[in-house]
């Protein structure tokens, strides 16, 4: 089974990699522009075959983790290809800069897409009350006293039901507890498990309220509802822009703070990161990962970092404002120079995910 997960996180990534890539490919052909060559993965030819009419190369190489859309006179340091009709540079920027936009737009699409057909056909969740649990305990304090561990469910205190979808009810009766009151009597579920527990509140002059010891949190409870397509599509659309918007977040996180650098993973952390969640969780967080993921590389591509699509919009935006073209020759080197460094970050960032594994 953990095969079977491995190999359908390794696809998740491959459809990713191939509708970008078709994003670039069908904007080439509508705007008449050459592809040299088509490739799903890196690293050695596995298949290969070759369009008679417009004499593009379609392969599958032998490393699953990313793909290319090269274009004739595509990244040329030496200039070779400057006079060629059908070299990329020849062509104009406008059409350049939609082509190198499609790719990251289609990601959008797609995560847009997926979503709104699960929600189409499976429903949308929605919150129909919180139900309180332990958090985390207390070193020292009744409840860890009494034996109250960390993800514990309180369900009842005195007998009394306060699993009634809000977590007033619970700390409500913990902070009526008065002085001399008898010790409260608390039903705990535990997984399977159900214990009674007996402790005794304490009054806490910082917070000015009576605590057991223990930080307490709320699941949310949900149901699933049937909704219209008008529904799923806009129930879609906001999920796409919650995601964007977290990923935004994390980014500027991450450039501003640090944080989330020690999280951070290359692609076998990825297949890693789908494997669990998969297997722990089913189809449903495949298809949350799938959109998560795929706007997240749509993002990632469009920002300025040589050689990603956000670079070479730079460079193209640079030709409109001038007028003219920087040389071919040195966009090439730029771009060139940004694929070695992200196929050092990537080398690096497997090592990293491989060790992770084995600890």
């Amino acid at each position: 089974m953990t095969v079977l997960y491995v190999l359908l996180a390794v696809l998740l990534l491959a459809i990713l990699i191939v509708v970008h890539e078709l994003g670039h490919f069908s904007a080439a052909r509508l705007m008449k522009i050459e592809v040299r060559e088509f490739s799903v993965g890196f690293g050695p030819k596995l298949l290969g075959c070759k369009s008679r009419k417009h004499e593009t190369d379609f392969s599958l190489r032998a490393i699953p983790l990313g793909g290319f859309c090269a274009f004739y006179g595509e990244d040329d340091p030496t200039g070779e290809s400057k006079d060629d009709p059908r070299a990329l540079a020849k062509q104009s920027v406008w059409k350049r800069m939609f082509v190198i936009l499609m790719g990251p737009v289609m990601n959008f699409v797609l995560a847009f897409v997926v979503a709104a057909g699960f929600y189409m056909i499976g429903g949308v969740q929605t919150v129909t009350g919180l139900d309180p649990y332990i958090v985390s305990v207390t070193a020292s304090g009744p409840a860890h006293d009494a034996g109250m561990k960390d993800g514990d469910i309180i369900t009842a205190v005195n007998g009394n039901d306060v699993l009634d979808g809000t977590m007033d009810t619970l700390i409500g009766m913990i902070d009526a507890w008065h002085e001399g009151d008898d010790p409260l009597d608390l039903t705990v579920q535990r997984g399977d498990e159900t214990l009674q527990m007996e402790l005794t509140p304490f009054f806490d002059e910082e917070e000015k309220k009576m605590r057991i010891g223990v930080m307490i949190g709320g699941r949310y409870r949900t149901e699933t509802v049937r909704v219209s397509p008008a529904e799923a599509i806009a129930e879609s659309w906001r999920y796409c822009v919650y995601a964007g918007g977290a990923i935004f977040e994390a980014l500027g996180n991450l450039v501003t703070k640090g944080e989330g650098l020690d999280q951070t993973s290359g692609p076998v952390g990825v297949i890693s990161l789908v494997t669990e969640q998969v297997r722990e969780n089913g189809l449903e967080m495949y298809i949350q990962l799938l959109v998560v993921i795929s706007i997240n590389l749509g993002i990632m591509n469009l920002l300025p970092i040589p050689g990603l699509d956000g670079s070479r919009l730079i460079f193209g935006l640079i030709e409109v404002i001038r007028g003219k073209p920087i040389p071919p020759e040195k966009e090439a080197i730029v771009h060139l120079c940004g694929m070695l460094l992200l196929f050092g970050l990537m080398i690096f960032f497997t090592f990293k995910d491989i060790i992770r594994l084995f600890n």
